[in-house]
């Protein structure tokens, strides 16, 4: 068995990661892919490659020289001097005569992977194959089609690529097996003919494409069930590999957490980190989206008077005139030094937005550890004597405690009374037994000292459309507050939604119901374990505190073993007094998968 690696190309969509080299010498995480390449080869007992090499060749003979590369493997060259104007089946047509010599790997010299791959896949029983994965969204390029016996029957180009058949493809992950008799008798005599028709600028799977519509040629598809591989084309590509493929766990970790979401673009990982609901949207306001995709995609949308209208909408009890949309809460939140000045008393651990927000402020904590980590009005109103402005966050974030309405109006009332001002983010009191809002008018004109947040992220189930409310009666607010944002901060797809959100107002109360009911449900179950203290929550998530062991290697165990990401407490401002978790309440299938998992840790 010997290997084929096509290297020759210039790599520009990666810029300035391969301005001097091409893209086999990427390092990611201290190793370059050629001697990943390498020791994957070696593993798999292979003692030979042929290396396709064009632009900057010689940095790659230099590199393997002066690495020693070539003492743990034979390593033949080719030289594609036309790697400019050709594509990777001139390079594979270069080494056409060491196909039919003997059995060969194909490999391409992009893609990083777990080194197991390459011996599995020369241990595995049929002579013809190639690495297929089940596709995903994040994936780009070839994909083909399987028979029940694993046979590939289709290879599909981008081109004929039909969305309502992803459930049945596969990625190629531009691996392959080919057998000897395979290469001689198919593989290499139609790769000759298909350059001749069709030139040198051409990819070498069209001709799989055509052989495999042959009756008596079976390529297999060897199919990838959890192990992790990366095919490099960008920048992002880059960025993504390095956290996949990190040092250890440790890093990984760290590298997850830097990222702040994307989370879909890395191949099953679970994320019970970030705050949404799994109830809502229903697959009817999906498909009612989806429909208008084309129109919202290519118009622009309205401008910031109309958004108000479509949030005035959402909620019943609120004129347009005291609410503004924002690009997520977190602009809204990030806009608030506009108009809060002076000194800010706000109650920790928190949403770190709040204390971002606020350089050039002094900032005054209520460190609620001290009343195990809930909310205290008596404390919150004795503060307000010394700061001009209050932020509450009901449900608390990360605790998931909650004022009721009774406290947030006595302490309302209260900085009335004394002249301060009160920031009420209400992000999760839909999930609340007990919920209520302040966004209704009578409230926000009743106490113009008020100003009211709300993510629509977080209790819809929508993060991706990045909508935020801010509510307020005082005018002055408003009017600096516009002045700050951009004319068309939402985009058609946020506007949309506001749009249509009215006629699905039943279904999203009942998704807060099976909420509610699932988090009672999982609260009883994860309380069950001896090794953890959880918090009552109001919200969709629950803090928990470890009596045994340390939270980072809970999360590491968790992201290692079982692709679950959980949120780690420790380092946050407000916690030293041991290790803490926050993970979200997802549905009742993906809950027992946690619990399950986090027992297994323990036992």
């Amino acid at each position: 068995m010997q290997a084929v690696m096509l290297a020759a190309g210039k790599g520009s969509r990666l810029g300035k990661y391969t301005k001097d080299n091409t893209k086999c010498m990427l390092e990611i995480n201290g190793k370059t892919l050629l001697e990943r390449t390498i020791d994957a080869l070696c593993k798999a007992n292979i003692k030979k490659i042929i290396l396709v090499l064009g632009y900057k060749k010689n940095n790659v003979k230099q590199f393997i020289k002066d690495k020693k590369l070539d003492k743990k493997i034979e390593i033949i060259y080719i030289d594609n001097d036309m790697y400019e104007s050709t594509n990777n089946i001139y390079s594979l047509y270069l080494a056409r005569n060491y196909l039919i010599e003997d059995d060969t790997i194909l490999l391409e010299s992009d893609i990083i992977y777990n080194e197991n791959i390459i011996k599995n896949l020369v241990d595995d029983n049929n002579n013809n194959a190639a690495v297929l994965a089940k596709y995903e969204q994040w994936m780009d390029g070839t994909v083909v089609e399987l028979d029940d016996n694993n046979i590939i029957t289709k290879f599909i180009e981008k081109k004929d690529f039909d969305y309502k058949k992803v459930d049945s493809y596969y990625k190629t992950v531009n691996i392959y097996k080919f057998n000897r008799k395979f290469s001689e008798r198919f593989y290499v005599p139609f790769l000759e003919s298909y350059m001749k028709s069709f030139g040198n600028n051409e990819y070498y799977e069209l001709v799989l494409k055509v052989i495999t519509g042959f009756n008596d040629v079976n390529l297999f598809g060897y199919v990838l069930s959890d192990e992790t591989w990366y095919e490099i084309d960008d920048a992002q590509d880059l960025d993504i590999a390095k956290a996949l493929f990190a040092e250890n766990t440790t890093e990984k970790l760290k590298l997850f957490n830097k990222r702040f979401g994307g989370y879909w673009r890395f191949n099953n990982l679970k994320d019970y980190c970030y705050l949404v609901n799994p109830y809502f949207p229903t697959s009817q306001m999906l498909e009612k989206m989806k429909y208008f995709y084309n129109d919202l995609l290519i118009n622009y949308p309205s401008g910031q008077k109309v958004q108000t209208i479509c949030a005035s909408r959402m909620f019943n009890n609120v004129s347009e005139n005291n609410v503004l949309i924002g690009n997520g809460a977190a602009e809204l939140i990030n806009n608030l030094k506009y108009i809060i000045k002076g000194k800010i008393c706000l109650s920790i651990p928190s949403f770190n937005e709040y204390v971002r927000c606020f350089p050039n402020n002094q900032i005054e904590y209520i460190y609620t550890n001290l009343d195990d980590y809930q909310l205290n009005v008596d404390k919150m109103k004795e503060k307000l004597n010394d700061v001009e402005s209050l932020i509450i966050i009901s449900p608390d974030n990360p605790s998931g405690d909650c004022l009721t309405y009774d406290e947030i109006i006595d302490l309302l009332d209260y900085a009335k009374n004394n002249n301060k001002q009160i920031v009420f983010d209400e992000s999760f009191m839909d999930f609340a037994n007990d919920s209520y809002s302040l966004i209704d008018d009578e409230i926000l004109n009743k106490y113009p000292n008020l100003i009211v947040i709300k993510s629509i992220s977080k209790s819809y189930g929508v993060p991706g459309l990045r909508l935020g409310i801010l509510a307020t009666g005082n005018q002055e607010y408003i009017k600096i507050l516009k002045e700050s944002l951009p004319v068309w901060n939402i985009n058609s797809f946020g506007e949309y939604f506001l749009q249509i959100i009215p006629l699905y107002k039943k279904d999203y109360i009942s998704a807060c119901e099976m909420i509610k009911t699932e988090r009672k449900r999982f609260y009883s179950e994860l309380s069950e374990i001896n090794q953890l203290k959880v918090y009552t929550s109001q919200a969709n998530y629950f803090m928990c505190k470890l009596k045994n062991g340390r939270a980072n290697e809970l999360a590491e165990f968790l992201l290692e073993k079982k692709n679950i990401l959980i949120k780690v407490l420790n380092g946050k401002n407000g916690f030293s007094d041991g290790e803490y978790i926050r993970i979200a309440i997802k549905n009742s299938e993906e809950n027992k998968y946690l619990l399950k998992s986090i027992k297994e840790f323990y036992s």
